[in-house]
């Protein structure tokens, strides 16, 4: 994997923001997620669930070919679209 550029980035988080409002069929447009807002538990501007983190965990799998493997670790990698991005490029699948 090659060094990640700031262009790849920011495009790679207007992707998971993307797949995460459609994974979660939410109302809200993606851009309104803030990439730094943590994705789940109480302090969530969206309010996220074990369902959600189900439905985005699978939507990873498919698009990336990445897999959580368990609530723990689930909890890290979507801390925030941010934690989720550098979760991605570190597995190389991004």
């Amino acid at each position: 994997m090659g060094a990640t550029t700031v262009g790849d980035h920011d495009e790679l988080v207007a992707a998971l923001k993307q797949l995460i409002v459609t994974a979660c069929n939410r109302p809200e447009p993606a851009e309104t997620l803030d990439e730094d807002a943590p994705l789940i538990g109480p302090a969530s501007p969206w309010g996220l669930d074990s369902l959600d983190v189900l439905q985005i965990s699978l939507a990873l799998s498919q698009q990336y070919a990445v897999r959580i493997e368990d609530s723990k670790e689930a909890r890290r990698a979507l801390g925030s679209v941010r934690t989720l991005a550098h979760y991605l490029q570190a597995a190389g699948a991004a």
